[in-house]
């Protein structure tokens, strides 16, 4: 009976660390797209994308439809390990002020790739049947509706604070290389990851503090229900004052957060000692 009880919680360990590397891997391939894409349009040879113009861009690939399905596969697992940190707090969090803020975030993270997954859902959907034009629109109705009264652009400023938040967060946790510990690698290969995930990190969370200004500036000029997303912030960039290079910056560190992500596929701990007790 306790080799077997072993044997099932081990069985469990693996999954868990399955759905965390598959996760970490199918948010690199969101960002190095949303990455490169940056990069071109800061050189003059495209147009920026955002989160879901990546996965658009996968769709227009040769076997599009089966790289869709792929990465729906990959959003989910990702989903799953976020509420897994979140909820059985394998890393040790805790419950004070400092570990629900970032268990919040990590059911944050869930509860946007949930969204991106469902929108990658809704592609196929329109690419199987051929009939439908984009989708989604019910539940922006029902969201709208939700929030649809009189002082509800306010609420924009509410939201401004989760950007804001994620930016700063991301920019310590690069600049003071706070990820090294969920590491497990030889020095030989830190050498490499940690300049390249300290890159990454910062400039991910320069474009969210990006789209947490364009909300305090803006203001009521965008809705609860649709703020300003990565692609957007881009483009904000990009109008600056020698915005073609900062937006070339960023797109080379989005390639370098994709990097990271990848790394942590390959070399991340994944804890699960809720599950192993």
């Amino acid at each position: 009976m306790h080799t077997t009880a072993v044997q099932a919680k081990g069985e469990v360990s693996r999954g868990i660390t399955w759905l965390a590397r598959s996760g970490y891997a199918a948010r690199g391939v969101v960002y190095v797209i949303v990455g490169a894409f940056a990069f071109m349009a800061g050189i003059g040879s495209g147009k920026t994308v955002g989160t879901k113009g990546a996965i658009q861009q996968l769709l227009g690939q040769p076997f599009g439809e089966t790289l869709l399905w792929i990465m729906v596969v990959g959003l989910v697992a990702y989903v799953a390990w976020r509420l897994t940190q979140a909820i059985t707090d394998p890393e040790g969090h805790g419950t004070g002020a400092k570990g629900l803020v970032i268990r919040a975030g990590l059911v944050g993270s869930a509860v946007a790739y949930t969204l991106l997954a469902l929108f990658t859902l809704g592609l196929l959907g329109s690419s199987i049947g051929s009939s439908g034009s984009g989708g989604g629109s019910g539940s922006g109705d029902f969201l709208s509706g939700l929030l649809g009264w009189k002082y509800s652009n306010y609420l924009i400023y509410l939201v401004a604070l989760v950007p804001l938040g994620v930016g700063i967060a991301h920019i310590i946790k690069g600049w003071k290389a706070k990820f090294e510990k969920y590491f497990y690698a030889s020095e030989h290969v830190m050498k490499w990851v940690r300049p390249i995930s300290r890159a990454g990190l910062v400039a991910r969370g320069v474009a969210f503090l990006v789209v947490a200004g364009m909300l305090f500036t803006g203001g009521s000029r965008y809705k609860p229900t649709d703020p300003p997303g990565l692609e957007d912030a881009l483009n904000a960039l990009q109008n600056l004052p020698f915005g073609t290079f900062w937006l070339s910056l960023v797109g080379i560190g989005l390639v370098a957060f994709a990097l990271y992500s990848f790394a942590e596929a390959i070399w991340r701990r994944i804890d699960t000692p809720a599950v192993m007790h």
